[in-house]
């Protein structure tokens, strides 16, 4: 079983950017651990991360609750972006 800091890291509808977790984990896993290879999944990584930081703090402004969306709202915030 995993600790459950883990399960919520696994969790679509907690972690927006877990497909960019993975892939950059991926990365690291193919180029032996150099990170020099994989800079351009750690910078997706990171503007991931950064975007839904600012959604959540907005939301949590405007007294939107959860405050983070999710993954099915999620979605469709990116839709309506193109």
């Amino acid at each position: 079983r995993m600790p459950r800091h883990a399960q919520q890291l696994r969790d679509h509808d907690r972690n927006p950017c877990v497909a960019e977790t993975d892939a950059s984990r991926k990365c690291m896993d193919d180029n032996n651990y150099n990170k020099d290879m994989c800079t351009a999944y750690f910078l997706k990584y990171k503007s991931c991360r950064r975007f839904w930081h600012d959604i959540m703090m907005q939301r949590r402004r405007n007294g939107v609750k959860p405050e983070m969306p999710s993954a099915e709202e999620r979605k469709k915030i990116l839709e309506s972006m193109g």
